[in-house]
């Protein structure tokens, strides 16, 4: 198995202590309903300033839609490129095992799914800027459809962490994100969807 945490196997009990002060090891965890609301309320606002646009509804609920779509690969090409990034640096070797390693190391620790609420904060203004810079008032649709993937993403993330697996469609996530973590972390990328693992090429191979 190709090893992107520091244990030699997944401790499904433990959490690692990422800083020696206890301040900054409190504030680099967070409750995952924290971002999730965050994202979900920035949204709401965003849909508030996109109604008093000129931007017909049915175009905004389309523009809203490629937004989600927008973050699902954006979540693929993230985890894929950057949180499996190769640390073949000491820099890269922190920064890898800070932001995703230590989740493989420690798939259980439920305070660290998500980024720190400032980080998550810090995220949704760069992401607007950059969308209104590019997209102007179409921004106010996609904003919320991208946030609306991401708050999604998160509490997809989290439950396949936090519960067993139901007996439906959905099982598959459960099932693709145990194999990225138990079995072959060069598959199954996506979280909230199975989507660009399937159209990219690392889907799984069924046994």
């Amino acid at each position: 198995m190709k090893k992107i945490g520091r244990l030699d196997r997944p401790d499904n009990f433990g959490s690692a202590q990422m800083f020696q002060n206890p301040i900054l090891e409190r504030i680099s965890r967070t409750h995952i309903m924290i971002p999730i609301t965050m994202f979900l309320v920035l949204a709401g606002i965003s849909i508030y300033y996109a109604l008093k646009t000129s931007i017909g509804i049915g175009l905004g609920l389309l523009i809203l839609f490629v937004g989600y779509i927008s973050f699902t690969l954006v979540e693929y090409l993230m985890h894929k490129y950057f949180f499996h990034m190769e640390p073949n640096t000491p820099i890269k070797d922190k920064l890898q095992y800070s932001v995703h390693g230590v989740h493989h190391d420690y798939p259980k620790d439920k305070d660290r799914l998500a980024m720190p609420p400032f980080v998550s904060a810090a995220y949704a203004a760069i992401f607007y800027l950059v969308f209104k810079l590019i997209m102007g008032d179409f921004a106010y649709y996609f904003l919320p459809g991208f946030l609306i993937g991401y708050a999604s993403y998160l509490g997809v993330h989290y439950i396949v962490h936090a519960f067993n697996p139901p007996k439906n469609f959905l099982k598959i996530l459960w099932v693709n994100h145990a194999i990225h973590h138990y079995k072959d972390p060069d598959k199954a990328f996506g979280v909230s969807t199975p989507l660009w693992d399937m159209i990219l090429g690392t889907m799984p191979k069924k046994d």
